[in-house]
């Protein structure tokens, strides 16, 4: 029989089953195990209600209101950690990749924000201020002390599934019919465009490259990081609609 281990930063009394080591797990890739280490959340985050919906352009705008507010307020969390991974990262060309996506986030994202905000009649007061929903503050939570507490795989470990995430379930909605409405198009592209699916490949390789050689009792713990962030994603999408 399998035993359980707690999951620090999971639910009350949730436990995960024991996991294999990397070394032993047969997969080639460090991300793949980690993917495969956060089933089934990887496939409720990237096949999720909220996008289907999105993408299919029947997502209500009330929704999407609340997401894009919660999205936002959480923007400067990201902004951080990715300014922490850049100060960890081990390399010259691995900080300025880094430092050029956070360029993109604090333009290109910022302008979609208010734009979108605009058109969904958000007023001033909701665009400012502390997050306020349970789910965001968690996630803020996660990645400070991940980048806090750890080195360049453990900011890596929460950094690479938000971002990877997205990228899977854009990629696929890009396919299909696009919605009408722009806000919704647009997140769609700014998540699903080849910088970006080269940018998310790259943060692959460099957790790829580093996570083989940790020591398994780190391994461990940066796939427990991995698997928060997963269920994170679940959960604000999920939160959206309440």
């Amino acid at each position: 029989m399998a035993g359980v281990s707690p999951d620090p930063d999971g639910g009350a009394g949730r436990t995960r089953p024991t996991r294999e080591p990397f070394a032993d797990s047969g997969h080639d890739r460090f991300t793949g195990w980690l993917r495969a280490r956060s089933e089934p959340d990887w496939t409720a985050a990237t096949e999720h209600r909220f996008t289907e919906e999105l993408a299919a352009d029947t997502l209500e705008d009330d929704v999407f209101r609340r997401y894009l507010v919660a999205d936002f307020r959480f923007v400067e969390t990201l902004t951080a950690t990715i300014g922490y991974a850049a100060a960890q990262a081990p390399t010259t060309d691995a900080k300025a990749r880094l430092a050029g996506f956070l360029e993109t986030v604090a333009t290109d994202e910022t302008d979609y924000f208010e734009r979108s905000f605009d058109a969904l009649d958000v007023p001033e007061s909701d665009r400012t201020g502390p997050a306020e929903r349970p789910v965001t503050r968690e996630f803020d939570d996660l990645l400070r002390r991940a980048s806090l507490e750890g080195g360049y795989a453990e900011t890596l470990a929460v950094f690479v599934p938000a971002e990877w995430v997205y990228l899977t379930w854009a990629s696929r909605a890009a396919e299909g019919d696009r919605p009408d409405r722009f806000y919704l198009d647009e997140w769609i592209d700014l998540h699903a465009v080849e910088a970006f699916e080269a940018f998310v490949t790259w943060l692959r390789d460099q957790l790829d490259a580093v996570g083989p050689a940790l020591a398994p009792e780190r391994q461990e713990r940066v796939a427990t990081l991995f698997e928060r962030s997963v269920d994170l994603e679940v959960r604000f999408f999920d939160a959206a609609y309440e």
